[in-house]
């Protein structure tokens, strides 16, 4: 399907001041749009505040289903007699304290 190029030489006084109408028009609502640089951050700013105590909460959740999973799974281990038992309880209990720090540390750093 062949594509019909436009003639701007052809065009009529009423479609040039119908074309300048729209974009006009368009600016002005564009501008309307718009806003303050300023306040759009702080508006983010305080969102993000608000949420971050709640997903601190969550990480310190999660940290404490992973302990409780890895110590049912070094447990386990543990019974079976196998011999890599100190390697997975250290993995475990290093997956735990790591998002425990990891939650404190960030919680601390930005100061929130």
């Amino acid at each position: 399907m062949k594509m019909k190029r436009v003639n701007f030489k052809s065009l009529t006084r009423k479609q040039w001041l119908s074309i300048c109408a729209a974009l006009i028009l368009t600016s002005v609502h564009l501008t309307l749009l718009a806003q303050d640089g300023n306040a759009g951050i702080n508006e983010a700013n305080t969102k993000v505040r608000s949420y971050f105590a709640a997903g601190t909460n969550l990480m310190y959740a999660v940290g404490a289903l992973v302990g409780l999973i890895g110590a049912v799974k070094v447990y386990q281990k543990w019974n079976a007699g196998d011999q890599d038992t100190g390697k997975v309880a250290a993995a475990w209990f290093g997956s735990c304290v790591f998002l425990v720090v990891v939650a404190t540390v960030i919680k601390s750093f930005f100061g929130v």
